[in-house]
């Protein structure tokens, strides 16, 4: 066997390594893209149920704030309807976010470009991320709907200390939360506390095989 046989046979040798190399890369991606649809399709049913559960909270609560706001605002309590309207707002801006991300799950396909999905799987944790803020800011105001005038005229000290600590206590959790919950705090204790189940590990678990898929790449 001559000089230009062995070039010949290295050469076929070597095309033949690329294509299996480029179609081991292929299929790898292709079983990460039926794995990232599979796993984001199960992230489906939660999201609807919430939405339509919060679309049947926040119109009830709609209905009746604008009754009371329309008929009886004179006798109603004030600090109720405060605290209740303050609720129902955020609860309707963490639902219209939970309807984007919806919307993004389904736009997601099996045969979409690795980077395509990726972008969708970022704006998926962003939006994840802002509902459980908005919706953290909501603590303050469970303490605070069931307060009324007597608490000026029949309360002791005891009881105002209490009743301020309690809220002051959430209000600070809360802010605290919505400063806090950022995805650089992920691996922290209380950030897995927070994020566990349907509606995060399914996009972690995407986000992280897609990350291998480009590092194989």
């Amino acid at each position: 066997m001559n000089e230009l046989e062995l070039k010949e046979l290295w050469r076929i040798a070597n095309e033949k390594l690329e294509e299996s190399f480029t179609i081991n890369r292929q299929n790898t991606e292709d079983i990460a893209r039926i794995k990232v649809y599979t796993s984001l399709s199960s992230m489906k049913p939660i999201k609807i149920f919430t939405l339509l559960v919060g679309i049947l909270w926040v119109g009830l609560g709609a209905i009746i704030l604008s009754h009371i706001y329309l008929y009886a605002f004179s006798e109603a309590n004030k600090f109720f309807l405060v605290s209740a309207s303050v609720q129902v707002v955020l609860t309707a801006i963490a639902l219209w976010i939970y309807l984007y991300q919806l919307i993004k799950i389904y736009e997601v396909n099996s045969y979409d470009p690795i980077l395509e999905t990726q972008e969708k799987l970022v704006q998926l944790r962003i939006s994840t991320l802002w509902s459980a803020r908005i919706l953290f800011l909501q603590l303050p105001v469970w303490t605070t709907f069931w307060w009324n005038e007597t608490m000026f005229t029949d309360w002791n000290l005891f009881q105002w200390i209490l009743t301020a600590v309690v809220t002051v206590s959430f209000t600070y959790v809360s802010i605290w939360l919505f400063l806090n919950i950022k995805y650089k705090n992920r691996n922290k204790k209380w950030f897995q506390l927070i994020f566990s189940g349907k509606e995060w590990t399914p996009l972690m678990k995407s986000m992280e095989l897609l990350e291998q898929v480009e590092e194989y790449k």
